[in-house]
């Protein structure tokens, strides 16, 4: 009997030491999917990437740097004060140069540095890429109804702030190609064909990338935009995507 339990030890032993091996060596190669990396911009979308920029809320100085060795160019925003829990220090003015293409209209959109680095990751890896796949055309702009705005959830006298009151939260209203083709969430989200495939593409996309994606799936509110906020969701980490 004695000899069976070490047997069953050292097999456990065994295995365990594999599973770690196979980590290992599935970390070197995938380190975007590990918890403990570091966010590097330049590797693919992990399964780790959203909760990464989201803490990144924390690191603005990290964020910046983020941005600059991925070759991302901005302007970063003076600090804004408002009532309330309003306001932000650490806002960024992604520009349309180096590793870049997508303009955003109006023009002068700020976010908060969390929100531009996953804005960055949706367009080389999400939006571009569904763009090409089911529209045959790059995107040139996204239409946006802006960053900032210092008020409550839905504008409501009373409750939560809105991630829009520290610019941690953009809403995209649609997207031109570079073709002058014109695709909008409140037009094209229950088009059958091409544009709403593009549409839902994205958004499942940004998933992966923001702590908070509502789409004209989540309620009537949002019927004309995508709403993508790096809410802070506390230790469970919790992500909505709808």
């Amino acid at each position: 009997m004695r000899i069976l339990r070490w047997l069953k030890i050292l097999l456990a032993v065994g295995l365990v030491g594999f599973a770690a091996m196979l980590l290992y060596g599935y970390g070197r190669n995938h380190p975007e999917d590990m918890p403990w990396t570091e966010l590097d911009l330049a590797q693919p979308v992990g399964a780790f990437t959203g909760r990464k920029l989201v803490a990144l809320r924390e690191q603005p100085d990290r964020c910046r740097a983020l941005l600059r060795r991925s070759g991302v160019e901005y302007t970063a925003l003076a600090a804004r004060d408002g009532a309330g829990q309003c306001g932000y220090r650490d806002g960024i003015r992604l520009n349309r140069a180096g590793a870049l293409h997508i303009s955003y209209r109006p023009a002068g959109l700020g976010t908060s540095c969390p929100v531009a680095a996953a804005l960055a990751l949706w367009e080389w890896h999400i939006v571009q890429e569904a763009a090409l796949e089911h529209l045959g055309s790059q995107v040139a702009a996204i239409d946006h109804f802006g960053s900032y705005n210092c008020r409550r959830i839905y504008g409501r006298a009373q409750g939560n702030w809105s991630e829009h009151s520290t610019a941690n939260a953009i809403d995209v209203a649609g997207f031109r190609l570079a073709d002058g083709r014109r695709i909008t969430v409140i037009r094209d989200w229950n088009d059958t064909g091409a544009k709403g495939r593009f549409l839902h593409a994205v958004r499942d996309g940004a998933c992966d990338l923001f702590a908070t994606v509502l789409s004209p799936d989540y309620n009537a509110s949002h019927r004309d935009h995508l709403h993508l906020d790096q809410a802070a969701r506390g230790k469970m980490g919790w992500r909505g995507c709808r």
